[in-house]
């Protein structure tokens, strides 16, 4: 009898406790309770905002019965890690971010759309954003894909409304890149999506590697002032050294010792498989002289290399180095 008295007593305490007038009420389901109001309405004075489809989804009714569906493009995300850096060429300024331009896309319209400015068009099939200025300017970025693999550049003028001539304007358009290079360093880390409408841009690359005649040849879709900057960057950033260069005749003279793999034997003659330590070292072969020739033709210019020993191999390797170095 005792030990029912003290269960009852137990089970009144914990309603008196968690019970709908208890001191902890459950309240898990309260929200079925609740109406449903109507959505705020914007005073006749503001406007919403103009929104991006990022994700834009065909509509079935649309697509014809024999439509070959092309195979997704791979989506990529920010590494979060990217660089941002403000660069210049004479009078030429772009700043060069370390991701995909459909990752810059978005980061870049919101810039303008939450500035003072207008936001007139938007094409991110085209890159281009382009913006109210003043009574007789208007403001253009384009959004391209950098020289490096995965890097976006972007580019901002000022154009005249009427005739759609670039206003020359440096010290604004400088003091303005600024003001972006900052946004993207605060705000790439922190982003994490793509805009699928601006997928387009990471096709439009400005390196491509072919091949001529059994060689392997870079195309740049540069300047040639630009490319020889792109190309002497390069060789410094892969320690290849520069013996000699000729500018009016396009030529770096360089030389570059061949990277080789070599396998060793572990201790007490065995051949050391262990996961832990490597059997195999990188050695380099003997120093060899190259040409490296830069020409413009067609609206594109064109990296080559010779071997002054005529070893394909060699100079396959050193533009394969210079192409990873290019920026």
């Amino acid at each position: 009898m005792k030990v029912f008295l003290v269960f009852i007593i137990f089970l009144s305490s914990c309603s008196f406790i968690n019970g709908p007038e208890g001191y902890f009420p459950d309240k898990k389901n309260d929200f079925l309770k609740e109406k449903i109001e109507e959505d705020i309405a914007l005073p006749g004075s503001l406007s919403e905002p103009s929104t991006e489809n990022h994700y834009p989804v065909i509509d079935l009714e649309q697509i014809e019965e024999n439509l070959d569906v092309p195979k997704p493009r791979q989506i990529f995300a920010s590494s979060g890690n990217s660089s941002v850096q403000l660069r210049r060429l004479g009078e030429l300024m772009w700043i060069y971010i370390e991701t995909l331009p459909s990752t810059s896309w978005p980061i870049s319209k919101n810039y303008w759309e939450t500035s003072v400015y207008d936001v007139i068009e938007a094409d991110p099939n085209l890159g281009e954003i382009i913006i109210d200025f003043d009574q007789n300017n208007n403001l253009l970025m384009k959004v391209e894909h950098g020289i490096k693999e995965a890097s976006t550049e972007l580019f901002l003028y000022q154009v005249n409304k009427q005739d759609q001539t670039i206003v020359s304007n440096p010290e604004f358009i400088q003091d303005e890149m600024e003001k972006i290079v900052e946004y993207f360093a605060d705000s790439i880390s922190n982003f994490s999506g793509t805009s699928l409408a601006a997928q387009n841009l990471n096709e439009m690359k400005k390196a491509s590697i072919f091949s001529e005649g059994g060689r392997t040849v870079i195309a740049l879709d540069l300047t040639y002032e630009r490319a020889w900057s792109s190309v002497n960057k390069a060789l410094n950033e892969a320690n290849i050294v520069t013996n000699d260069r000729d500018r009016s005749k396009g030529i770096f003279y360089v030389s570059y010792a061949k990277e080789e793999e070599s396998r060793f034997f572990g201790l007490f003659g065995r051949n050391n498989k262990d996961n832990s330590i490597s059997n195999q070292q990188i050695a380099f072969g003997e120093e060899s002289e190259f040409e490296i020739s830069i020409s413009e033709e067609n609206d594109k210019t064109f990296v080559r290399a010779v071997s002054k020993s005529g070893n394909i191999e060699e100079s396959e390797q050193l533009l394969s180095k210079i192409n990873e170095s290019l920026s």
